[in-house]
């Protein structure tokens, strides 16, 4: 997992993965199949371990301004972690890749969707569906360049400032214009 979240899928030869799991390939080959297999393996991993959002923690917030902060800021705390790999697996793999690996692209690109899926429900509490889809949107954008920058070597303190930008600019426009309703009077 490490190797693919580190070099992404094309970045890692069947040579790196033997050598880092200390198998010959083909016992590689005999428990995933192939290096496609290991990826998608790799990634439910990720997953599990590390791509969640804490939905009660974004739910508990007294504000959309307050829920989207706790929602980044975790995000940043994710990819920055000192113990971990700089980045998101998800957001960063397979974006570009060779035409025979379209369907490992088309596979991570629908785990960002489901991604920006979970954002959406986590924020439901906090504003009617059309508008917390939108921002859902622009929030997994956000959160993908969170991913690419802390990747390319941004500091947590740096990437905070993005998500005072993001916060900012939410709670603005939702005093501005009212431009997410808000029910249940919260």
């Amino acid at each position: 997992m490490r190797l693919f979240w580190r070099h992404g899928y094309e970045g890692v030869s069947i040579g790196d993965l033997t050598r880092e799991i200390g198998v010959a390939p083909p016992s590689l080959y005999a428990a995933f199949a192939s290096k496609a297999g290991l990826y998608r393996e790799a990634l439910e991993r990720y997953e599990a371990n590390f791509g969640s959002i804490d939905r009660a923690s974004v739910r508990a917030a007294d504000s959309l301004g307050a829920a989207v902060r706790t929602l980044l800021e975790a995000a940043v705390r994710a990819v920055t972690h000192p113990d971990r790999e700089s980045g998101c697996m998800i957001s960063s793999g397979m974006i570009e890749c060779h035409p025979e690996h379209a369907s490992l692209a088309r596979d991570a690109a629908m785990r960002r969707e489901t991604m920006r899926k979970r954002i959406a429900e986590a924020l439901q509490p906090f504003a009617d569906t059309e508008p917390v889809q939108r921002l859902a949107r622009h929030l997994a954008a956000v959160m993908q360049g969170i991913s690419i920058q802390a990747r390319d070597g941004a500091t947590p303190a740096e990437l905070q400032e993005i998500v005072e930008e993001v916060v900012s600019g939410i709670e603005a426009r939702h005093h501005r214009e009212g431009g997410y309703v808000i029910p249940n009077g919260r």
